[in-house]
């Protein structure tokens, strides 16, 4: 498997796209405030809104850079507006209309004509006819002033180098002084008809299709509320990704709000008219409507996932997982999220409104329903205290509840039976959650699935937390699949725990492979973009246990750093034969290593050279070691067998081939990999050439004879590791900090005929004519 990190097009296939595409508008807005933006025709798009407060306000956003499309479908920057007409047909309800003081107003964010920074403020109302919430708007951006009354308001729009388009969307008795709504109000807008003429009306666009690469894509409501379905859908297709489109429907954007006191909870509350649910909003509603049926058409289907975790802001207090001591249990995110308590009636009875909604919008639309219940658990507080202690758990604990300082460690037996009773109640929990979906599905069929996060549930150094946290009651077949991400042990590059955790998962839960799925992980910041080849590894790992599917988590990052994922060809993948050159060529062979290295001889004489290669790449001639018929005949096999040069294969170089000196026997001190730092758990085998005290030139060693390898930890037999793939010492744990890891081992080259043709005469090698038969180094991956 390959992939690449690009921020930009170099040559890709583009196509064009009208300027102002609806497909490519975003929404924003303030908490506590939702909105959404869907497209509605190739010319059309809606937005649906709902407000709490008087001074809520949402921006459908036109942005000159594309900054949010993947660097090979972005839409070309153009900041330059002048001479440009756009017209379109705006229909509204529930929003303040186009005549009114706070009517939608266009603001233009750029440059004026001396590079300054400026915003304009365009009425709308001014360049439309029509009515307040039916009219047909022409801009020429030529020829458009800001400012309420024209003329004498005028404050003319330079439109050469404009950066944002913004159109506000405010409640009908907007107010500035933000007072709350005794019920919240419900808007909309559509525009149509959408029409740019003149420069600049249509702008360049990648238009890659890359080939399919059997991975499928996670996304999140959290992070794309503010984009339509349809672009969304379209980078997932472009880039390669089909089958399932993992969902995580969020904690902070799907649900409807009541006014509790001075702030805002989530809301069971009866619909009011323009909303058809009662636990979920309306924008969120619509917008999830359009995903359904759009990735229905495409060739996707979208599995809902719904956690235990939600906006602490907008949290009942006595819904909340609680430590010992009454700290709520809270998210790292900034503002946090909170977790719902398993045993509180009105929690769960709220996540199952929220489920049933979601699933009604899937069975309505006629698509399959695949439902995922994401990551429940009990919290674990940074400092290892369990979240056990809310009083709804603490009533059904009952004589069970015990104090447990933290989670790591040995437990008592009184521990352990709390935390087994706990694992009982999130099962049973989950599983009402289960029967609510297929309740509210009716005839259609659901397919269910579990998403564990393992480097939480299975902490080694806190090995009771699978009591409460994956729990036996969900053994299959409770769900249909088991989802498993692992995204610490990722990022460390750790895959032994990964290994260790999936094996104790399948063991514990009984899921066979054929019934798992996988997530790679996760690139948090766009400075760790080192991430990404931690996760392509993970997903040769997932493809080798035979996972059914693997998951990209998340598109908004894959987008971000540019991140393109290539399936290479199964010839490809297996091009080395593990197999040794079948002739003992002795010291008959002859070997070349060669470096390139650029010599450039400046006016004054001197040199400058630059090395291209950090390490020799060799070559041999084995035909001076073919002594007889039968090698020579072995020969021909074996070159046959590896279809000429397509297929690499080992071979022991006479003259180097072992970790101690050249040729000597192997000691499990010869040759330095690494210190440990208590986290790596993966050390590359190497030898070193010339003096350690003076940057030796350094050679992977990919292929070492897996019988001869020694490893030591400070000088002493290592224990509890393993061989991996192109010579990696993979240990079940981490050697502790400043520990010094040595090895010791023979190898072979990883090389290939350097010919697809093998040219022999029987008379002229009976007559002592020695073939020339070269073999070339491969250079592999560690």
């Amino acid at each position: 498997m390959g992939f690449w990190l690009t921020d930009k097009r170099t040559g890709q296939q583009n196509g064009f796209i009208q300027r102002f595409d609806p497909r490519f508008w975003t929404i924003n807005f303030p908490r506590p405030m939702m909105a959404s933006v869907v497209t509605t025709a190739a010319d059309a798009l809606r937005v649906d809104a709902v407000f709490y407060n008087s001074d809520d306000l949402a921006g459908l956003i036109w942005e000159s850079e594309d900054v949010l499309d993947h660097p090979l479908l972005a839409y070309e920057t153009e900041r330059d507006y002048a001479r440009l007409k756009w017209t379109f047909h705006w229909r509204s309800s529930g929003i303040m209309p186009l005549d009114a003081i706070n009517g939608p107003t266009l603001t233009i964010e750029g440059r004026d004509a001396a590079g300054d920074p400026k915003s304009w403020y365009v009425r709308l109302w001014n360049y439309a006819s029509g009515t307040p919430t039916d009219a047909d708007i022409a801009i020429e951006f030529s020829n458009v002033d800001g400012g309420f009354l024209l003329p004498g308001e005028a404050d003319p729009v330079h439109p050469g180098d404009i950066d944002r388009l913004f159109i506000s969307i405010v409640p009908p008795e907007y107010a500035e002084q933000g007072t709350r709504f005794p019920t919240p109000k419900i808007g909309w807008v559509e525009m149509s008809a959408i029409r740019t003429h003149g420069q600049g009306a249509v702008l360049d666009t990648g238009d890659v299709m890359l080939p399919e690469n059997s991975l499928s894509m996670a996304t999140a409501y959290d992070d794309s509320f503010n984009q339509t379905p349809e672009r969304l859908l379209r980078m997932i297709r472009a880039l390669g990704y089909r089958g399932a489109v993992n969902h995580y429907l969020g904690m902070s954007h799907y649900f409807r709000l009541e006014t509790v006191g001075e702030g805002l909870c989530v809301s069971l509350s009866a619909p009011q008219p323009g909303e058809q649910f009662a636990a979920i909003n309306e924008p969120a509603a619509v917008w999830h409507r359009d995903l359904m049926i759009r990735a229905e058409a495409m060739g996707f289907s979208v599995i809902l996932s719904l956690s235990y975790e939600l906006f602490d802001e907008h949290c009942w207090s006595d819904w909340k997982q609680r430590a010992e001591n009454g700290d709520p249990a809270l998210t790292g995110w900034e503002p946090p999220s909170t977790l719902l308590s398993p045993a509180n009636g009105d929690a769960m009875a709220y996540l199952q409104a929220v489920a049933r909604a979601f699933t009604a919008i899937a069975r309505d639309a006629g698509v399959a329903i695949r439902f995922q219940v994401g990551e429940p658990w009990w919290w674990v507080m940074p400092d290892k205290r369990i979240c056990l202690y809310d009083a709804a758990a603490l009533a059904v604990l009952g004589e069970n509840a015990v104090s447990i300082g933290g989670i790591d460690g040995p437990k008592t037996a009184g521990q352990k039976a709390m935390l087994d009773q706990a694992g009982e109640i999130l099962a049973a929990s989950t599983a009402d959650l289960l029967d609510a979906v297929k309740d509210e599905a009716g005839e259609t069929p659901v397919e269910t699935l579990l998403l564990a996060y393992l480097p939480t549930i299975l902490d080694e150094q806190a090995p009771e937390t699978k009591r409460a946290n994956l729990p036996v009651g969900w053994a299959a077949p409770a769900f249909d699949i088991l989802q498993l991400e692992d995204y610490d042990w990722v990022i460390a590059g750790n895959r032994s725990a990964t290994a260790a955790g999936v094996a104790l998962a399948t063991q514990r839960l009984g899921y066979p492979v054929e019934q798992q799925q996988y997530f790679s992980g996760f690139v948090l910041q766009s400075a760790d973009s080192f991430i990404w080849s931690h996760m392509v590894d993970a997903i040769a790992g997932a493809r080798k246990r035979g996972t059914a599917d693997i998951f990209v988590w998340a598109l908004p990052q894959v987008a971000r750093d540019g991140f393109t994922y290539f399936q290479e060809e199964e010839e490809d993948v297996n091009a080395f034969d593990d197999v040794r050159f079948p002739i003992a060529i002795g010291q008959g062979a002859s070997v070349s290593p060669g470096f390139s290295t650029n010599v450039v001889t400046t006016l004054s004489g001197h040199e400058k050279r630059n090395s291209d290669w950090a390490d020799a790449r060799l070559e041999f001639d084995v035909g001076p070691g073919v002594r007889s018929e039968d090698e020579l005949r072995a020969l021909i096999a074996f070159f046959r067998a590896r279809r000429g040069a397509a297929k690499a294969f080992r071979f022991r170089d006479p003259y180097d081939h072992s970790s101690h000196e050249m040729v000597g026997a192997p000691w499990l001190t010869d040759q330095y990999l690494g210190k440990g730092d208590g986290q790596r758990t993966e050390y590359q085998l190497v030898k070193n050439y010339g003096d350690p005290a003076d940057e030796p030139q350094q050679r992977l060693i990919t292929r070492p004879d897996p019988e001869t390898v020694l490893v030591a930890v400070n000088g002493e037999p290592a224990a509890g590791w393993s061989l991996g793939p192109a010579g990696i010492i993979i240990f079940d744990s981490p050697p502790a900090e400043e520990s010094d890891i040595t090895a010791g081992f023979l190898f072979d080259v990883p090389v290939r005929f350097e010919s697809d043709r093998l040219s022999v005469s029987h008379a002229t090698f009976l007559a002592g004519d020695i073939p020339e038969v070269l073999l070339v180094e491969v250079r592999e991956p560690s």
